[in-house]
């Protein structure tokens, strides 16, 4: 019956990891940041 418990556990944990890794870089990742400031100073930095 413990055996069923820890399987059912560890496969829980693991869904919820690939869940976080999937939502984190596949599905919407983030945009890069550029920190060049050029000519339209979008930037920030003055």
């Amino acid at each position: 019956m413990n055996t069923i418990i820890q399987n059912i556990l560890v496969y829980t944990a693991l869904a919820l990891a690939v869940a976080f890794i999937v939502k984190t870089y596949v599905w919407s990742p983030k945009k890069k940041k550029t920190k060049a400031c050029g000519g339209d100073d979008s930037c920030g930095c003055h």
